[in-house]
């Protein structure tokens, strides 16, 4: 905006690139839809970047998940990102990056957590018991810290 406002004041492309700090063909790009459509013209239009998949393939996609992994042939109940991807590409013929999923799924609502679930037959005195007493007999030691200690350096030998 403080563009529009330099081009409306007649200054060339170079002082006005130096004051904003960008570079001469931004401004002159600037000038181009500034003398197209006015200050409107100039104002952003948001990311680039369009969604791979419309709100109506997404509720689509949203009917899929519901189904289930193991009702897509995978086994287990757990939906991963690899899966998902696998999903879209069988059913929408679309490719979608990691984390384009995952930013996808995070502004539908949808979270990465998994809930907490514990078997029916977990015995917790047993569990505790374990913990006390056999883990630590099993648990490796830690490693020593101090000189000669490190992976990287050997002890000195005689």
């Amino acid at each position: 905006m403080e563009a529009s406002e330099m081009f409306a004041g007649g200054q060339d492309n170079a002082v006005i690139a130096r004051r904003l700090r960008v570079s001469v063909r931004s401004v002159q790009r600037w000038r181009g839809a500034w003398e197209e459509g006015g200050p409107p013209a100039l104002r952003s239009q948001g990311s680039p970047g369009r969604p791979k998949l419309s709100q109506t393939l997404f509720t689509v996609l949203e009917k899929e998940l519901a189904k289930g992994p193991v009702a897509h042939g995978w086994p287990g109940q757990t939906w991963t990102l690899q899966r998902i991807k696998i999903l879209i590409g069988r059913r929408f013929h679309k490719s979608i990056t990691l984390s384009g999923i995952a930013q996808m799924l995070r502004r539908h609502g949808w979270s990465h957590q998994v809930p907490a679930r514990r078997a029916t037959e977990r015995d917790e005195q047993a569990v505790a018991g374990w913990v006390k007493e056999t883990w630590p007999a099993v648990e490796r030691p830690r490693r020593r810290s101090g000189p000669g200690w490190s992976s990287k350096t050997k002890p000195d030998s005689p």
